[in-house]
């Protein structure tokens, strides 16, 4: 097949795409504070017990464990010491949705606050979004008081 027709098919295909990802944006965006409101309540009550800590820059890649999308509100990070960091992102945190996969590249050892993840839809299998993250926020359990 000639190039030029190649050419033709992929930027056909990718308008197709694109148009698709805009389609299935619409819901999302009038839920949007519907959704905010329900996922401010689970970060809240995953947070339940716990004290924040002075937010950092950047957090190491081999100390997390799992990670967790409150629906248009931010990406929780559980971490080796138990310690959970909150990341609310700067940009596109709206498009969050836990039913989403997270496609992280980063370029160092460490996520920080000036990288972008990729969302993607695992029942669709297309990127729905990316979000530019903020700074890492943690969250400890308080320590336990001796008793006497």
């Amino acid at each position: 097949m000639p190039a030029i027709i190649e050419d033709m098919i992929m930027r056909f295909a990718s308008y197709i795409l694109a148009g698709a990802a805009l389609l299935a944006a619409v819901p999302t965006m009038a839920a949007g504070s519907k959704t905010t409101a329900r996922g401010e309540a689970k970060l809240a009550e995953a947070l339940d017990g716990r004290t924040a800590g002075k937010p950092v820059r950047c957090i190491n890649l081999r100390d997390i464990r799992s990670s967790t999308i409150y629906d248009g509100t931010a990406i929780v990070y559980r971490t080796n010491g138990n310690t959970l960091y909150v990341n609310r992102p700067k940009i596109g945190a709206g498009s969050l949705d836990r039913n989403d996969v997270l496609v992280t590249k980063t370029v160092s050892t460490q996520l920080c606050n000036i990288d972008t993840i990729q969302l993607f839809d695992i029942n669709a299998r297309m990127q729905t979004g990316f979000v530019g993250l903020g700074d890492f926020v943690p969250y400890a359990k308080p320590a336990k008081t001796a008793s006497r």
